[in-house]
């Protein structure tokens, strides 16, 4: 007899590719990234096999990531991507199509909603819901969003940060700024080339960013240093310079000082009596670029308020994606309208 498949979760984030079966957990955890030859347009490898093709891939093939600020730029490889995920997730044989969730930023437009919802029904999905990242960060992070008290949660991803007062279930203010860990990486890649007249690339950017990148400086933390590899922009031959942490922190300053005015002005925008319960239980924040070097510390010196960082903050929104399958009646005004194969097909 014939199984239907599981309803799934998806965080469809411009870095990573987060997948939550219900019943199971989060099952898969891949780069948003595919790698396609250019002459027959063929799908050659999908998450952490085309990451590593990433600036190292010959003249006929290219290795692109679909997603840039938290939207998608190319329908036709997010489709297949998500298509690829569908598939690895429930099996190959998808006769019976999947109840899908999806995260989407708050600030996303409606041709933008749209787009996400038709390439998940094109990928193999039945009907397909859409949840606010904050929303589902929340959830993911075990916070009460049902109750009258407000809830602050600040979720920095790769592409977008997104930032809301939650009360009762639903969303009261809100921000959405296309900044996370791809600018961070951008400045450092700008930051070296100024500095040091030297080209690199966006994963070595990524690993400054990783081992020494800090968002608040203290005075134990000034010598620590890094190697940096890349090409002499005078010479063209490879070279590599010693990068320290001061140097790092002086590349991501502008970044993050739109985050930290993000947050205020939701902030300044939170009525009264919801601004008291944050002062009383603070800002949770989630999103892989939440674990960046004492970004809880800057918030906290600039907001003098708490801050912590959700225990799991890369799994968040995926898990509440998950968790938020099972309670489309309660959170019915926040899900958008699903978006269904029949739909779309007529």
């Amino acid at each position: 007899m014939l199984g239907s498949c599981a309803d799934i979760g998806i965080d469809l984030g411009t870095a990573n590719v987060l997948v939550y079966v219900k019943g199971k957990g989060i099952t898969l955890r891949e780069p948003s990234v595919v790698a396609i030859n250019k002459d027959n347009k063929k799908i050659i490898a999908v998450g952490a096999e085309a990451r590593r093709m990433l600036g190292r891939t010959p003249g006929n093939i290219i290795a692109i990531r679909p997603l840039r600020g938290g939207v998608i730029t190319n329908f036709e490889v997010t489709e297949k991507m998500l298509s690829y995920f569908i598939k690895k997730t429930n099996g190959r044989k998808l006769f019976f199509r999947p109840k899908v969730m999806i995260c989407i930023p708050t600030g996303i437009t409606g041709v933008e909603e749209r787009a996400v919802r038709e390439a998940a029904i094109q990928a193999g999905a039945r009907q397909a819901y859409l949840i606010e990242e904050p929303l589902a960060a929340a959830l993911g992070a075990s916070l009460d969003i049902s109750s009258p008290k407000a809830t602050m949660v600040v979720d920095i991803g790769g592409g977008t940060t997104d930032i809301a007062v939650l009360s009762l279930g639903g969303i009261v203010c809100c921000n959405s700024l296309r900044v996370g860990g791809d600018k961070l990486d951008e400045a450092i890649i700008r930051y070296v080339r100024r500095e040091f007249n030297l080209a690199m690339g966006e994963q070595s950017a990524e690993e400054i960013k990783i081992n020494i990148a800090t968002a608040c400086l203290t005075n134990l933390e000034t010598n620590i240093s890094y190697e940096v590899r890349g090409r002499d922009l005078t010479l063209g031959l490879p070279r590599s310079v010693q990068i320290t942490r001061v140097q790092v922190y002086e590349a991501i300053k502008e970044p993050l000082a739109q985050v930290v005015s993000a947050v205020k002005d939701v902030l300044e925008r939170t009525p009264p009596e919801l601004a008291a319960d944050i002062v009383n239980k603070g800002i949770v924040m989630t999103g892989g670029s939440s674990l960046l070097h004492n970004i809880d510390t800057l918030l906290k010196i600039e907001t003098k308020l708490p801050v912590y960082v959700a225990e799991d903050p890369i799994s968040c929104v995926a898990l509440g994606t998950g968790k938020a399958l099972s309670m489309l009646k309660l959170l019915s005004g926040n899900i958008s309208k699903k978006y269904s194969y029949l739909e779309n097909i007529s």
